[in-house]
């Protein structure tokens, strides 16, 4: 019964490809893992087209073809990278012309070898069942360097994957992971293309890892199940091969790939939602998933698997990216800093500026009687259950009639306060095209105090005190009065105003919204804070007033006072502490229950100056960063480790002032 599924690999031929492809694709999917969820299969599949030309080369003059390969490879890999620094060039658009001029260099040396000594079709497609006893030893070999590169560097890869700002902040040098995985990738399709050609050699890098990211999430875990999809196709592909009489190489990439499409449909039917979520990703696609508001034609250009727009110029990350825009006060000299890759692109000099607000993706600068419109380049958008992270290169957009004083924004609408007590709101999908329009069906009136975009909608609060929402069918009552409102801003779930006589949030998601109010303690001092900070989307906010930090969980509709009389500045990330910057130079922790200040490291060398403008801590999901104009320096704060000074970044630009941005 079980005769025919043996009697091939009796042959020392096909028993050879076997052990010679097992190698492969255990090779593959230690490395393919990684081009997966970093999401560089278009690189590599670049980089197995690279090769052709070094292979040829080597064929010629008589040298290592491996070798010849992998020095092809790896010279695509640095071509790529050159010509993706250029800021008028797409990642893509370099990969793409690189990928047919070295694949066009392969024919042409191939064509020019009068004797044959280049076999074409079994470089790109392989010879499986040719593989010799030195293939499987450099295959073997290839395969235990790779085990140990990834042992080694597994943390470092782990966090470059998910997080590379944490890696540098670790100290996991972000810079050297990054080439040793391209590396480890041009040695997996170098080493394997004798099974599958260079051609064909993608299908064993992406498919099994593929194939087990449906079923597994730990990274072990999917190599270990891909080195097993791997395996079954190589043993599939060459029964099918030997009966069939097809090549070999070519039928172990295609049973790859059926596999991987059988372990889809599998795992569809075992969720239970292949249907439902086609269904749900194309009403997506006609609703643009925008808030209600989808870009325009000539915007769009591609959507994510999900259906959120990607308008032109704009590319998805796989994890949020941390840009600063750093503003001289005096000059009006501004950049935006990379804290990632710790690059500072310089975006222009305005003049003497009085402010800056941000909005988690744009930055508005005070200059004299307008507002000049940075754009940082990285930003978030919110998508209900899960986010989007997008980068564009840094720029100047626009510039506003008015001076802004604060900003709050939704994924498509920003609502700029100007220092004339006037409120405008702008589609910032237009602004992101370098044009102020006003959202369609959205407009304020004369009398609007406080503004806040609410998905869709908008949140006002009026000069009397009147609390209303804007959307496309008109202007409806929220019960409830928010009397001489001072600030406003936007959690994930609510939009919060602070009131003469505390703080009101408001929430209802879809549906109708509702108001609650947190009133001040009654033994509150005279003096309230006119401004509060937090991390972006977080329900807990902070604010000074005279010796004073105020702390508002609007959840519970509480305050915590805690008495700081040097305090300069303060902000927190929502995690039971607050940090604030003392007037001595020192930042210190304090626990927002008991009040108490659990950490203190020193930051400026001197005392913080009292001239305006003061220092900020612009604060994240797990780093905070503090400007320091005096030493054009920022330094990033690891605040959920004893405040930690993970990285002192020295910019160019005198950072008197400073707004984060992409998170």
């Amino acid at each position: 019964m079980t005769h025919w599924l043996i009697e091939p690999f009796q042959s020392d031929m096909v028993w050879h490809a076997l052990i010679a492809g097992v190698l492969a694709a255990c090779l593959c999917s230690l490395v393919g893992c990684w081009v997966l969820l970093r999401g560089n299969v278009f690189l590599g599949e670049a980089m197995t087209h690279g090769m052709l030309p070094g292979v040829a080369v080597a064929a010629l003059l008589g040298i290592s073809l491996m070798v010849g390969g992998l020095i092809a490879a790896l010279l695509m890999a640095l071509g790529v990278a050159a010509i993706g620094r250029s800021s008028k060039l797409s990642s893509d658009t370099s990969i793409g012309l690189l990928l047919v001029g070295m694949l066009a260099l392969g024919v042409i040396v191939v064509s020019r070898s009068r004797s044959f000594a280049v076999d074409l079709t079994g470089f790109l497609f392989g010879d499986v069942f040719a593989v010799r006893t030195t293939d499987l030893m450099v295959l073997g070999a290839a395969l235990m360097l790779t085990a140990v590169a990834a042992a080694a560097g597994h943390r470092a890869f782990v966090a470059v994957t998910f997080d590379p700002r944490k890696a540098a902040t670790l100290g996991l040098r972000p810079r050297v992971a990054i080439p040793v995985l391209i590396v480890l990738m041009a040695v997996a399709m170098v080493a394997s293309f004798h099974v599958v050609g260079t051609l064909l050699v993608l299908g064993l890098l992406i498919a099994p890892p593929a194939a087990a990211l449906l079923w597994v999430r730990s990274i072990p875990r999917i190599m270990l199940l891909s080195s097993m999809v791997g395996a079954l196709a190589v043993y599939a592909g060459l029964l099918i091969s030997w009966y069939a009489g097809t090549a070999g190489g070519a039928t172990i990439a295609g049973v790859a790939v059926l596999l991987f499409f059988a372990s889809s449909l599998l795992s569809a039917m075992r969720t239970k939602w292949g249907k439902i979520s086609a269904v749900a990703a194309s009403a997506c696609v006609v609703a643009a998933c925008a808030d209600g508001a989808g870009p325009s034609p000539q915007q769009q250009h591609s959507v994510t698997s999900d259906g959120v727009a990607v308008v032109e110029g704009a590319r998805e990350l796989d994890g949020a990216s941390t840009k600063l825009v750093l503003v001289d006060p005096g000059t009006g000299k501004t950049s935006v800093y990379d804290a990632v890759d710790e690059a500072e692109t310089p975006i222009g000099s305005y003049g003497p500026v009085a402010g800056v607000a941000g909005d988690g993706r744009f930055a508005y600068l005070q200059t004299g009687g307008r507002t000049t419109v940075v754009d940082a380049g990285a930003w978030t958008f919110d998508h209900g259950d899960h986010y989007h992270y997008f980068a564009t290169a840094p720029s100047e957009v626009a510039t506003l009639e008015a001076p802004a004083v604060s900003v709050n924004a939704s994924n498509s609408t920003a609502a700029v306060r100007t220092a004339m007590g006037t409120t405008q709101l702008i589609d910032r999908d237009a602004l992101g095209e370098k044009k102020v329009e006003a959202p369609a069906g959205l407009a304020v009136g004369s009398d609007v105090a406080a503004a806040v975009p609410y998905g869709a909608r908008v949140v006002v609060v009026t000069d009397s005190g009147r609390v209303q929402v804007l959307d496309d069918t008109g202007t409806k009552d929220i019960a409830g009065r928010c009397p001489s409102p001072t600030w406003a801003m936007a959690t994930r779930r609510a939009v919060v105003f602070g009131c003469a006589d505390g703080a009101m949030r408001i929430t209802g998601g879809d549906g109708d919204l509702a108001a609650t109010q947190a009133p001040f303690p009654a033994d509150a001092p005279a003096q309230r804070p006119t401004r509060m900070d937090h991390r972006d989307r977080a329900d807990v906010f902070a604010g000074l007033s005279a010796g004073t930090v105020w702390v508002l969980d609007s959840r519970q509709r509480s305050w915590t006072l805690i008495p700081v009389p040097d305090a300069v500045t303060t902000n927190t990330a929502g995690d039971g502490t607050v940090l604030v910057l003392h007037r001595d130079g020192t930042l210190g922790s304090f626990d927002v229950q008991s009040r108490v200040e659990k950490a203190r490291v020193p930051l400026f060398a001197n005392a913080v100056p009292a001239e305006d403008p003061q220092p900020v801590i612009e604060i994240d999901s797990d780093r905070a960063y503090v400007n320091n104009a005096g030493t054009r320096e920022v330094y990033e704060i690891d605040y959920a480790d004893g405040l930690r000074v993970a990285r002192t970044l020295r910019t160019e630009v005198t950072p008197g002032l400073m707004v984060e941005a992409g998170r």
